[in-house]
């Protein structure tokens, strides 16, 4: 990015963090919050949930509700320690701006300057491809080391070698810059960038270089060995019934991906240093919250460590995180200076309902709609892909040729879908409900009728006509 666009983006965020929220906190705003989330966590199934509301750095509600051990009987307060999950990404961008800043690497090195054994596909890679998902490089969870490896195990502590060894061995899923695919792979890579370029073990960056500073005295890696005080237990739904979180080994829980627990009183004080900017240059800040643009020119709605999107008129930073028995959300809405926090104990929780809920509380102009309403469709030729797509996956027919990506990660999540459609009978009805671009990818979104029960199919197409992604979920 040119100097005089990072400027233009550093006065418009400095503006933008000093503008006056303008709406008024509504009467019995806290009472609200606590009758919606008890409603939803009893719709969910959650044993417990916490949640921050703050407002111009000062707190509206910070509290928990439910169990944070179901077994002890032990509540959610404000202090209960949740699995950060994909949120601590966020974290982990800050982590390699600090490097960037003592001068020790630059966002357009070639990642090959640092890991000199990877294979020569990766020299058009940077730290900036890592940092926003544009690398090409597979998901692990998805591929684990080359054709016919076993696939990542959970229960193995690997080490550093041996997940160099695997990564090394995946081949490219694009050219690097040409595309937008998540990758947790990245965030593991740029957790062993920051320790060969600082000497130090990522976590240890945070600690000392963000959560002391910001006054985040009890964020952390995570650690099954040490005693963490108000740690909450993780959960999964199995045939309906709450089951313990599953087993991970602890180098898997210390990766740079995603591997931090964080209270809400640790958000709250998160929350203060972004809105003061603190730790990094505002010209820092301003390029973790640009979208990346691609090779094509055009821009996908990611910067580093957050998703990019617009609430209200103004910029919207959020980002959501699922591991092990937990869930977590972080939503943003600069323009309002409003932010809210949800973290669930529960993997099959949506923490994003939670948070639009609350948001709607506050102010429905700022909420996330979810297109429910059906448009007109000028591409049936999409819709009847779409039917027949629908139709192939309910009766096992995984269509391998048709994917952009046909990882096993990605098969398996079809063969998932294909569990549900299979128990709903023939498809009656399918309506448009949305349809727009995001970076190359044409993005449709569906209600898929099935009797009385009705899916949401959102279906993105990449510049090749093959899917890029997939999602179908219940109304």
């Amino acid at each position: 990015m040119k100097s005089v666009q990072i400027a233009a983006v550093v006065l418009c965020a400095l503006a933008i963090s000093h503008a006056a929220a303008e709406a008024p906190v509504p009467a019995g705003f806290a009472k609200q919050v606590d009758e919606f989330v008890s409603t939803e966590m009893r719709r969910q199934m959650v044993p417990g949930v916490a949640v921050g509301v703050f407002r111009k750095g000062d707190v509206l509600v910070a509290r928990g509700y439910g169990d944070a051990n179901i077994e002890h009987h032990a509540p959610v307060s404000s202090r209960t320690m949740f699995q950060s999950a994909s949120v601590g990404k966020q974290f982990t961008a800050v982590a390699v701006m600090l490097q960037v800043e003592d001068g020790k690497l630059s966002l357009d090195d070639s990642i090959t300057r640092y890991f000199t054994d990877a294979p020569d596909s990766w020299r058009p890679i940077t730290v900036r491809h890592l940092l926003t998902h544009t690398s090409g490089i597979q998901d692990y969870f998805d591929e684990f080391g080359g054709p016919g490896s076993d696939p990542f195990d959970v229960r193995r502590d690997y080490t550093e070698e041996e997940m160099l060894k695997a990564f090394y061995l995946l081949p490219l899923e694009f050219a690097p810059g040409s595309r937008w695919h998540y990758s947790n792979t990245g965030y593991v890579l740029l957790g062993y960038l920051v320790r060969r370029v600082s000497g130090r073990f990522y976590g240890d960056v945070l600690k000392e270089r963000v959560f002391a500073p910001l006054g985040m005295k009890t964020a952390r890696v995570i650690s099954d060995e040490d005693i963490v005080p108000n740690r909450a237990a993780g959960y999964r739904l199995v045939d309906g019934k709450v089951k313990n979180q599953e087993w991970y080994a602890p180098t898997v829980n210390t990766t740079a991906d995603g591997a931090l627990y964080l209270s809400v009183e640790d958000f709250l004080a998160w929350d203060r240093g972004l809105r003061a900017q603190a730790i990094l240059s505002a010209a820092s800040w301003a390029q973790i919250y640009a979208p990346v643009r691609l090779n094509s020119g055009k821009t996908f709605p990611y910067g580093f460590g957050w998703s990019i999107d617009e609430s209200n008129g103004g910029p919207w930073f959020h980002h959501s995180g699922s591991s092990q028995g937990f869930r977590a959300y972080i939503s943003r809405y600069r323009k309002d200076d409003l932010t809210i926090v949800v973290l669930a104990n529960l993997i099959d929780a949506d923490p994003s309902r939670f948070v639009d809920g609350i948001a709607a509380i506050f102010d429905p102009a700022i909420a996330k709609i979810r297109p429910a309403t059906p448009i007109p469709d000028s591409d049936p030729a999409t819709a009847a892909r779409v039917r027949g797509l629908l139709d192939a996956v309910a009766g096992g027919r995984l269509p391998e040729q048709q994917l952009r990506y046909a990882n096993r990660g990605f098969l398996e999540l079809i063969g998932g879908y294909a569990q549900l459609l299979q128990t709903l009978g023939a498809l009656e009805r399918l309506e448009l409900l949305d349809r727009r671009d995001l970076g190359d990818d044409r993005v449709s979104t569906y209600a898929a009728h099935y009797g009385p029960r009705t899916l949401r199919v959102q279906i993105a197409f990449a510049p090749d006509d093959r899917i890029a992604d997939l999602d179908i979920e219940s109304e």
